[in-house]
C-alpha cells in the first residue's frame, strides 16, 4: 500500500534518540498455501516480552543464500540513529495519524502499536540503495481488522507511483493467517501479487531480493513469490520501510501491535537466489 509523502524524515529520527515514549495481476510463480513452522514454539515461549534468544533466531534467507555480511544493521537495542525516518502527520490516505509517540523499544523488540482512534506509526530507513536484499524478524499479534503490518520499498525520490513500490509483507488479514506482496509499478499504478499461508503470529524471517533481471520474497529463508517481468521494475534506489496502516471499517478500533526484532540490509553484489 502506498504510504503518504514524508517531509522531515531525518528531523524525527534524530527527535527520538532523545524521546522514544489492491485488480492484481497473478504472479509469474504460483503463490504457495503451505503453512511455514516456526522455530519457537508457544509452549516453550517465555512470557512476554519475548527472549531475545527466541525472537533473534530462525533460518534466513541470508544464510540458505550466502548473501553474505550486510551493509546495515539495526538490531533495536538503543535509541533510533538519525537513519531512520519516523513519520509524523497524517495517517495512510489521510485516516488517523502517525506518531512518533507510537514506537517504543524494550528488550531488543521494536513495537509499532495502533490505538483506538487511529494513531499509529510508520518508519523509513533511509537512504537506500538500487538493487540489494533486506530482510527482517517480525511478528504480528491478532490484530483488529482495521489495522495491516507491513515490510515494504518505497522510491527514494518519492515519486510514487512512478518510482514503485514493493510490499513485499503485507498481513491484512486479522488472525495473521495470511500474508501478500504487491508489486506497485507504471504511471497508473499497475500492480502483481503473490500469497502465502502462515502463522504469523510467530516470530519469522521476511526477505526481499531485487536484482536487475528479478524481484523475490522470502519467508524463513524459502523462496514463495518471484517474478523476472521487466516491466514492474522500480527505475531507482529504494529503501526500507515498516508500518502498520490503519484502514477504518467504520467501526470503532482496538489497539493493534506489530513487533520487528531486526533489519538487516544486504548490497547487490554477490550470488542471487535461484529461480
Amino acid at each position: 500500500m502506498r504510504r503518504l509523502t514524508i517531509s522531515g524524515l531525518l528531523a524525527v529520527g534524530a527527535l527520538l534518540m532523545s524521546s522514544l515514549p489492491a485488480s492484481a495481476a497473478e504472479p509469474e510463480t504460483g503463490s504457495t498455501s503451505a503453512a511455514v513452522a516456526d522455530p519457537c514454539s508457544p509452549s516453550a515461549a517465555p512470557p512476554a516480552p519475548p527472549a531475545p534468544a527466541c525472537s533473534g533466531n530462525g533460518t534466513t534467507a541470508a544464510e540458505t543464500f550466502k548473501w553474505g555480511q550486510p551493509n546495515r544493521v539495526e538490531e533495536f537495542d538503543g535509541p533510533l540513529g538519525a537513519a531512520w525516518g519516523v513519520y509524523d502527520g497524517p495517517g495512510h490516505g489521510g485516516n488517523g495519524t502517525r506518531t512518533p509517540n507510537a514506537v517504543s523499544l524494550r528488550d531488543g523488540i521494536m513495537t509499532i502499536t495502533g490505538d483506538s482512534s487511529g494513531a499509529t506509526a510508520g518508519m523509513a530507513w533511509i537512504p537506500g540503495q538500487k538493487y540489494g536484499r533486506w530482510e527482517a524478524r517480525v511478528r504480528s499479534p491478532v490484530s483488529d481488522p482495521s489495522y495491516n503490518s507491513l515490510l515494504l520499498l518505497w522510491p527514494d525520490e518519492e515519486n510514487w507511483p512512478v518510482g514503485g513500490e514493493i510490499d513485499f509483507m503485507e498481513i491484512s488479514d486479522p488472525a495473521r493467517q495470511r500474508a501478500d506482496i504487491f508489486v506497485h509499478y507504471g504511471a497508473d499504478n499497475s500492480q502483481t501479487q503473490g500469497k502465502v499461508d502462515v502463522d504469523a503470529t510467530q516470530w519469522h524471517n521476511w526477505a526481499v531480493e531485487w536484482t536487475p533481471d528479478h524481484i523475490a520474497a522470502f519467508l524463513d529463508g524459502k523462496q514463495w513469490y518471484r517474478t523476472t517481468d521487466p516491466v514492474v521494475q522500480p527505475p531507482g534506489p529504494m529503501h526500507l520501510c515498516i508500518q502498520l496502516d490503519w484502514f477504518p471499517d467504520g467501526g470503532t478500533p482496538k489497539t493493534s501491535t506489530m513487533e520487528i526484532a531486526w533489519v538487516k540490509q544486504y548490497p547487490a553484489g554477490g550470488a542471487a537466489s535461484g529461480g
